[in-house]
């Protein structure tokens, strides 16, 4: 039900997903191992990226006058209980990690030499560590009580609109299959199959709350309280552990594009903060139209960040809203039936930050023509 793409910061599921051939392994699967495992170094490269900013406080704290460091008092025991946070998150993530060869159904995990000149092969870099300072932050939106409000605004429609399309009643949702691209931390897909069985296992561990996890111990600026920046965060906050029989449900990695590609496949295809992650959001649009079943429901919510619209040495097409909904109806036939354009929401915020950040998103349901 996932094929991990986030968004930006942002981020398949499907009650049946097919079978990947991993036997005949393309120069571009081969490039995307390569990827998978530069990921893995920088969840593990997370403490001595984390030291290293830290130290830069210290150092900056030593700048001081001897006056002005007798006016900080609790510094120095603030900065040990930072370390003792970032330690904490190191072992959390280390877990993440540990089973790689586990994560997904349709690659091979397999570690592959790495050519000097691949992206790949490159030093971890900034950017690579904020994705991981990012991961930490979206386990707080999917999976802790923390999470809920920003989960209530962009989960919540979603999910009862499924309910309405899909009447328990008068149909058996566990029949229903439901294509959800960029499930992130799987919390959406999670509720989805909710609506089909009891529970669904997703974490290892049994019981609720049982990790904790320190998201905002970077945050530096616009922090009302030192203890903010080193509160913890319990997750998560269902209980994962009731594994149900009867249920074909699955993450695959990949591109949307390349993975999903059999036509007329999914009754239904849930996007969420997902189309602005394209280089061509029409060839999105497209793939969405060609693997849904004929009167199948297409989903979406989100705003229009567009990813690669401020990369480097990546093309990127951004279209407005107004474009995407003529393009969805006048080219690939879809019918809006339903068209709320301002859902406010925050993504993976703070809530005790000094400064947040609200999108204004758009909902809409298409249905795919008969």
């Amino acid at each position: 039900m996932a094929d991990g793409t986030d968004h930006k910061s942002h981020s398949e599921d499907g009650l049946g997903a097919g079978i990947f051939d991993n036997h005949m392994e393309t120069e571009e699967d081969k490039l995307e191992r390569q990827h998978f495992w530069k990921v893995v170094e920088a969840f593990h490269f997370y403490k001595h990226f984390s030291a290293r900013k830290l130290q830069r406080i210290k150092d900056n704290y030593t700048f001081l006058p001897r006056t002005h460091r007798e006016m900080l008092p609790n510094f120095k025991d603030h900065i040990k209980k930072i370390m003792q946070c970032i330690e904490e998150n190191q072992n959390f993530l280390n877990r993440i990690v540990s089973h790689t060869g586990e994560m997904f159904e349709n690659r091979d995990h397999t570690r592959v030499p790495m050519n000097p000149v691949d992206p790949a092969s490159q030093p971890i870099s900034g950017f690579d560590m904020e994705k991981v300072l990012t991961t930490l932050k979206q386990f707080v939106r999917d999976w802790s009580d923390e999470g809920k409000s920003e989960r209530d605004a962009c989960y919540k429609p979603i999910i009862e609109e499924i309910q309405q399309l899909y009447p328990a009643m008068s149909c058996s949702r566990k029949d229903v299959s439901i294509l959800v691209p960029g499930a992130g931390l799987g919390r959406l897909m999670f509720d989805i199959a909710k609506l089909a069985i009891e529970q669904f296992c997703f974490v290892r561990a049994p019981g609720k709350y049982h990790t904790t996890i320190y998201p905002y111990v970077h945050q530096t600026c616009n922090i009302k309280s030192t203890a903010d920046q080193v509160r913890p965060v319990s997750i998560p906050d269902v209980d994962p552990t009731d594994v149900p029989s009867g249920l074909n449900f699955s993450m695959a990695a990949g591109d949307f594009l390349e993975v999903y590609t059999e036509k007329d496949c999914w009754d239904c295809v849930v996007t969420c903060y997902f189309i602005d992650t394209a280089h061509n959001v029409i060839a999105y649009i497209e793939n969405i139209a060609k693997i849904l079943k004929p009167g199948g429901y297409w989903i979406n919510l989100g705003p229009l960040l567009y990813h690669f619209s401020d990369m480097a040495n990546e093309w990127s097409l951004e279209l407005s809203y107004e474009d995407i909904k003529r393009i969805s109806t006048d080219y690939f036939k879809f019918d809006i039936i339903k068209e709320v354009t301002s859902i406010p929401s925050g993504y993976i915020e703070n809530e005790r930050s000094m400064l947040k950040l609200l999108y204004d998103n758009v909902f809409f349901v298409a249905r795919k023509p008969l």
